[in-house]
């Protein structure tokens, strides 16, 4: 016999709502009326499992039982908007001021390599200073200082001359400083001296001045009226004698003129003679430049020697053969030509 249920039907059991329409649908802002709702649904479960034949679903999980995200968080688990701005520029500050100091430091240095730089350079510029005016005081104690005053005259290479007569002419320097010598002076007061062909000056600390000279050398004699002049190579008059001067050659020119183109052949002959000639030489004359004949002394040979062009080779030839035919009597040697040279007899 059937047990009687009553007139109402039973409650159908809700379906369980999928996860996917939970999701969609929207939330409610009040946590209470979920919890009702769980309630309800709790209780309806128990209902179904009191049920005979019947066999209770397992439950499932709910969506709202899964772990909330960070996006589901409540707004005051969030850290404020207002914080992360503050945190953001503390750290664009602490960069700013790293950069600052790393700038500073890069001045720093840079402006350390400056000042060593302008250091060193000022500490050149000091010395070369400091050389040139060391110089400059050295030089002017050596020009001004009594120290190195003129104190004593030596005259050196005078044959013919008076060397004392030399240091009295230039005598008026002596108290000078060596570096204020007065060469112009010097030059003319030595100029006086026509024996003095050149000369040179050397000084020697801390006072002494030194002359070289180079006295004029007599090459002959030319006859002047009832005189005979003594002259050098260049023509200039040594002395005068009334009498013929011994050891010295006759020189025979047009006018006697030492300025003359005959002259100036004469003297460069004579100038190149070796010594075995030149002391057996009585006279030279000339009447152009390219006609010079000589005259031996003690004997009637004549030498040829037409110009004064390759003197020193025909000087040699005419040593060679006054070697071999001097004194063998009268004759001529003609050097004109060096290369063929001959001794004519008779």
């Amino acid at each position: 016999m059937r047990r009687p249920e009553g007139f109402d039907e039973p409650a159908r059991p809700e379906e369980p709502t999928p996860a996917s329409e939970r999701a969609r649908a929207p939330r409610l802002p009040r946590r209470p009326a979920r919890t009702e709702r769980a309630s309800t649904e709790a209780s309806a479960d128990a209902t179904r499992a009191t049920k005979p034949g019947r066999r209770s679903p397992a439950p499932r999980l709910r969506a709202d039982a899964e772990i909330p995200d960070a996006a589901a968080r409540p707004a005051s688990a969030r850290p404020p908007r207002r914080l992360r701005r503050a945190s953001a520029s503390r750290v664009a500050e602490a960069e700013l001021r790293a950069a600052e100091r790393a700038r500073k430091r890069a001045e720093k240095r840079e402006l350390r390599r400056f000042t060593r730089r302008v250091r060193r350079r000022r500490i050149a510029w000091a010395v070369g200073l400091g050389l040139v005016a060391s110089l400059i005081g050295s030089s002017l104690a050596a020009v001004f200082s009594p120290l190195l005053a003129l104190r004593d005259i030596r005259v050196e290479g005078t044959t013919s001359l008076d060397p004392a007569q030399i240091v009295d002419a230039v005598d008026d320097q002596l108290g000078t400083p060596l570096a204020l010598l007065d060469e112009g002076r010097l030059r003319e007061q030595l100029g006086q001296f026509t024996l003095i062909r050149s000369y040179s000056t050397e000084i020697l600390p801390p006072g002494t001045l030194i002359i070289h000279i180079v006295e004029r050398s007599p090459v002959g004699a030319i006859v002047r009226g009832n005189a005979f002049d003594i002259v050098d190579a260049a023509g200039v008059v040594l002395a005068s004698s009334a009498a013929r001067p011994e050891g010295l050659p006759l020189i025979v020119v047009e006018a006697a003129d030492p300025e003359s183109p005959a002259f100036r052949s004469v003297a460069e002959v004579l100038l190149v003679l070796p010594a075995s000639v030149r002391d057996q030489l009585d006279s030279i004359a000339a009447t152009t430049r390219d006609d010079v004949t000589l005259t031996l002394a003690g004997s009637t040979q004549r030498v040829v020697w037409g110009s004064a062009d390759d003197s020193e080779h025909k000087a040699r030839v005419l040593a060679a053969l006054v070697a071999i035919h001097g004194g063998s009597g009268p004759g001529t040697y003609d050097v004109s030509a060096p290369g063929t040279a001959v001794f004519n007899a008779g």
